[in-house]
């Protein structure tokens, strides 16, 4: 007598995320919510070690043009094997029709990205709440450019919403 035996294979995830308004927070428990079995999820400071996840999701907002600086002592512990699938919050319309705007957001992305170039197998970026405290930094250098970008806060408030939030969950569907 034969038998079909199909084995189940058992996944390992991780959710780790950087999160100084919460925003990004936000965004790693609706992916968190999406994935099925065997799952953690904790803030990147406490993440001692990435061995034993078959794939890490990593989230964290862009700051001063590029990935916050808790991120790069995260790339250290990204080893061979180690799969990760990236969400980044950020301040700027993706609905924009600033030119200049966009192109800024590419790059900062790719700086985001840059860390993670032998393990990231997804990208994922949506729209965050920029911080009245940010905004009201950026105004007090006297940068023209910065100023500019802070009285863009109006336009972030409420954000991610629930339907960045669907498309989050959706990314992490299609990632596993």
């Amino acid at each position: 007598m034969m038998f079909d035996f199909c084995e189940k294979v058992i996944m390992k995830y991780l959710v780790t995320y950087y999160s100084k308004t919460g925003n990004t927070r936000k965004v790693a428990e609706a992916i968190f919510d999406t994935l099925p079995g065997d799952k953690q999820i904790m803030p990147i400071d406490m993440v001692e070690n990435l061995n034993g996840f078959d794939l890490v999701f990593v989230g964290f907002p862009v700051m001063q043009f590029g990935p916050p600086p808790v991120i790069k002592n995260l790339v250290k512990k990204v080893g061979e094997g180690v799969r990760t699938a990236l969400f980044i919050t950020h301040a700027i319309p993706l609905q924009s029709d600033d030119l200049l705007q966009q192109a800024m957001l590419q790059k900062e992305l790719e700086k985001c990205r840059s860390g993670f170039t032998k393990s990231e197998i997804g990208l994922f970026h949506c729209q965050g709440e920029l911080a009245q405290e940010t905004a009201d930094e950026l105004i007090a250098m006297n940068i023209p450019m910065l100023a500019e970008f802070a009285r863009l806060r109006k336009q972030t408030i409420g954000h991610p919403d629930p339907g960045e939030l669907d498309q989050a969950r959706a990314f992490a569907k299609n990632i596993i």
